[in-house]
């Protein structure tokens, strides 16, 4: 997955000038590929963002005048494909939870600059998977996907019940990918200085708490939910792609189970097969025309779906779908399965992963939806390569189990 060999620009706002100072000095073997400016207020930032191009803000929180909540606010709306990240020493949480819908990942001071560089240079080796401009913006600038309405509306009422546990909530929200993806975005960040790898919304619910989670819906509005009579799209039903991911999520995590991976990645084989497909709910949301054109094309085989999307949208829905993962902060082997899922041949490393699992689990499950040909979805050159082609088979057996355990 190689990005574009062109600088790529950085605006870093902080009004203490030892922290710019620093910042710079850390950073001097960074201009090598990018061009950083270094400003000292929120309204100096607007000014320069009005000015020229940048490719991403990192900004701090706390600031007079303008905060840096209300900066990434108004960069999402008059700039919306920059990537947004909040670098701050402010923690508490009311603050914190500002930041929640306009910051796509927040990082706490002192950080450790290989992990700014990490995230940011992640972002948009993804982005660049995209092509088109029009769909960097589009996704960049979105803050929350829709739920199914009957789930949003069970979430509601389960999160002013006094007699709900924080695991119900999490139980709710694991059958929902547009919530789960979420919780997990928050979680796997430094928004709640957890620190660690979070691949289960269960546990992502419980680590938040019941009291953090009625503000975040309530009060934040994090979730919202999917209002079908805006699309015009004949042939799309959310509770049918949902059911899908779910059969997938399920089968990658028996698959992964049979495999004797560890349970670190049985868990984002999981998630992967549940999310494989968030790029087309997005995708729907933001290019319905595009979509429903998708919908008519000829699509019989792994090129032909691939083919179509490229042609249509400069992009496959993988592609689309893990540069928002990406940008949430989801972990890498997740993202590398929903980008690739389709394309598995494009693996950096020839390796069997949550990629593979998830590639695997994805044919076999359309095979079963569709009664289509199970070689004209399951690329066996590249399981071959890594060398477990001879698995299909057992595989294929966990298939029916797998859709009794869906979620």
């Amino acid at each position: 997955m190689s990005g574009s060999a062109s600088k790529k620009r950085i605006l870093f706002v902080d009004d203490e000038q030892n922290v710019l100072s620093g910042l710079r000095r850390t950073l001097r073997n960074q201009r090598k590929v990018w061009e950083m400016e270094f400003v000292g207020s929120a309204q100096e930032a607007l000014r320069k963002a009005d000015e020229s191009h940048f490719d991403a803000v990192v900004t701090d929180m706390r600031m007079p005048g303008m905060d840096g909540s209300e900066l990434l606010d108004r960069m999402a709306e008059s700039h919306p494909d920059a990537v947004r990240v909040v670098l701050s020493g402010q923690s508490d949480q009311q603050s914190v939870m500002k930041t929640v819908g306009p910051a796509h990942q927040y990082l706490n001071k002192p950080c450790e600059i290989d992990i700014l560089k990490g995230i940011l240079a992640r972002a948009f080796q993804l982005r660049d998977l995209l092509g088109e401009d029009r769909l960097k913006s589009l996704i960049t600038g979105m803050r929350t996907l829709p739920s199914l309405p009957a789930l949003y509306s069970e979430l509601m009422k389960m999160i002013q019940d006094p007699n709900s546990s924080v695991t119900d909530v999490g139980e709710l929200v694991a059958k929902d990918p547009a919530m789960t993806v979420k919780i997990l975005q928050l979680v796997n960040s430094a928004f709640f200085g957890l620190g660690r790898h979070v691949s289960s919304p269960v546990d992502a619910a419980s680590l938040l708490g019941l009291d953090v989670l009625k503000s975040l819906v309530l009060s934040i509005g994090i979730f919202k939910q999917f209002e079908a009579d805006k699309f015009d799209i004949k042939s799309f039903s959310l509770d049918a792609l949902w059911s899908h991911s779910a059969w997938v999520g399920s089968l990658a995590k028996q698959i992964a189970k049979e495999e004797g991976m560890g349970s670190r990645t049985v868990e984002d084989s999981l998630l992967a097969g549940m999310l494989h497909d968030i790029g087309k709910l997005i995708l729907v949301i933001n290019l319905s025309t595009g979509y429903a054109q998708l919908q008519e094309a000829r699509r019989d085989t792994l090129d032909d779906r691939v083919s179509s999307e490229i042609e249509i949208f400069g992009a496959t829905h993988g592609a689309v779908g893990a540069y928002l993962l990406g940008l949430w902060g989801l972990p890498e082997s997740v993202v590398e399965a929903v980008a690739l899922h389709n394309q598995p041949v494009l693996q950096g490393e020839k390796v069997f992963s949550v990629l593979s699992v998830v590639h695997a689990a994805n044919a076999l499950v359309h095979v079963a939806e569709e009664e289509t040909v199970l070689d004209n979805l399951l690329d066996l050159d590249y399981l071959d390569s890594i060398g477990v082609a001879g698995r299909v088979e057992t595989w294929k057996m966990l298939s029916s189990i797998a859709d009794l355990d869906r979620v």
